[in-house]
């Protein structure tokens, strides 16, 4: 095989929106590979026929994943070779592929990445952040007590999700009801000639996009809430020990009731 390309399955990224924002090692893996796995022939024809590329495309979706797997299979068994593309940034980030993945990992072959965009990190980039940490949890369910149950387990988390824009407002306003003035940074339309990235509270991001016709893929952070900071843990810890509570149940009770490190907290008891 032509370019260093091996009997593997190669995980492409590719562009999110502008077409320029894939690497050469992208373009030459999609050149070289015997066949392209793409979640939407049609979408990645587009790329293909930009760069002039003419490798054979097979669709490869949510709903096809079982079905198609003894066909790559084969491929890899004749000893060719397969990139995986979705419609957009990189495969088995909210994409199809882990089920082919799994079976050509189990089967002994190479799953090699090629890295590229992605829209998550592309938020991520470009909006201010105290520090490193976040939770990326794919796109949140459609349920409310579920939303809710999952914003509330995670608000000490920058909590990164995906959100479809007709669904934009009502996830806000489920956000609002126990937290209107939580910060929450947005990304739409990533590196296409409209983007836009706002950071503003839930309620006023609800206020600036109620009346907006959105469209494309949303990229949301829900910045973690810094309330625990501001918890005067050496006064709760001497309010408990008057109740004669021992250190660890102390810890225990605090690291539960304010989602704090009981070690931590431990610690404090000691000094008091």
């Amino acid at each position: 095989m032509a370019n260093n390309i091996e009997n593997a399955l190669y995980v492409v990224a590719t562009p999110i929106g502008n077409l320029d924002d894939i690497t050469l090692r992208a373009l030459d893996t999609l050149k070289n590979v015997d066949v392209i796995a793409a979640e939407d022939t049609r979408n990645t024809s587009v790329l293909l026929e930009k760069y002039s590329i003419s490798t054979k495309l097979i669709s490869y979706h949510k709903y096809s994943e079982n079905s198609r797997l003894e066909l790559f299979l084969g491929y890899l068994n004749e000893g060719k070779s397969i990139a995986l593309v979705s419609d957009a940034g990189t495969p088995l980030i909210s994409d199809p592929g882990a089920v082919l993945v799994e079976a050509v990992k189990n089967e002994g072959y190479k799953v090699i990445p090629i890295v590229g965009a992605c829209a998550i990190l592309a938020l991520l980039s470009s909006i201010p952040r105290i520090d490193e940490d976040f939770k990326f949890i794919g796109f949140l369910p459609r349920v409310k007590n579920q939303i809710k149950e999952i914003i509330s387990k995670n608000k000490n988390e920058n909590l990164v999700f995906y959100e479809s824009p007709n669904r934009l407002i009502e996830t806000l306003e489920i956000i609002k009801e126990d937290y209107p003035n939580k910060k929450i940074a947005l990304g739409r339309e990533l590196t296409k000639k409209f983007e836009e990235i706002k950071v503003l509270s839930v309620i006023d991001m609800i206020e600036y996009y109620k009346n907006n016709i959105l469209k494309g893929e949303l990229a949301l952070m829900l910045y973690k809430d810094d309330e625990k900071d501001e918890i005067d843990i050496s006064d709760k810890i001497k309010k408990l020990k008057k109740l004669n509570l021992k250190d660890k149940e102390i810890s225990s009770i605090l690291a539960v009731l304010y989602d704090l490190n009981k070690n931590q907290i431990y610690k404090e008891c000691l000094k008091n």
